[in-house]
């Protein structure tokens, strides 16, 4: 996938004003990103592939999800990625300051009313249930599924990428979790999946 084909990728699918909106978007970030490490230097000019595209699939995989949860929030990926995609509300929890600053400075400058944004670890959260929840790069599934179950209900679709680890995680979190599971391809690595869970509870 090239630059000009993630682009393409996301025009066709959520339109010209979605595309402007995250074009809009990559430029905040990247002028942040001279200041803070948000995003690595190095994944600068593939942003559109392993940033902006990486979130934006997500969104297909839970598209009756009537609210998000993004966990570890970070620079807004890929909470805002989405959230400029479709107007649902969306939490966007990060614990750090800085970080935080640029999603409400960045939240409001791309007119994105439907976004909050709470400083927090996830396990200060409250409220729910959220239609679907999400998660980039935060911490290993069965952690992930400890510290956020009691913000969703049956109903839930999890979203979560992950990288080589996706069938070892999920393996490992089946010996205290139960739901319905399944692993997808990612759009823009080859060595990545999203593992996608529904009716996610303890095992008893």
């Amino acid at each position: 996938m090239t630059e000009d084909g993630a682009r393409e990728w996301i025009a066709q699918r959520y339109g010209a004003a979605s595309l402007a909106r995250l074009e809009r978007f990559v430029a905040l970030l990247l002028s942040a990103n001279a200041g803070q490490n948000l995003i690595s230097k190095s994944s600068e000019p593939h942003i559109w592939v392993r940033h902006i595209l990486d979130s934006a699939q997500l969104e297909r995989l839970a598209p009756q999800a009537a609210n998000w949860l993004d966990i570890g929030s970070g620079p807004g990926l890929p909470g805002l990625v989405l959230s400029c995609l479709v107007e649902r509300p969306m939490l966007l929890v990060e614990p750090r300051r800085k970080r935080v600053e640029f999603l409400i400075d960045t939240a409001a400058a791309l007119g994105l009313s439907h976004v909050r944004i709470e400083q927090a670890l996830v396990e200060k959260v409250r409220g729910g249930p959220f239609g679907a929840v999400t998660a980039r790069a935060v911490s290993a599934l069965d952690t992930l599924f400890a510290s956020t179950v009691r913000l969703t209900d049956v109903s839930t679709i999890w979203v979560l990428p992950k990288g080589r680890s996706a069938e070892q995680e999920l393996a490992v979190a089946r010996a205290a979790w139960q739901g319905v599971f399944h692993v997808e391809q990612s759009l823009t690595d080859a060595d990545a999946r999203i593992i996608v869970a529904r009716g996610v509870e303890t095992r008893s």
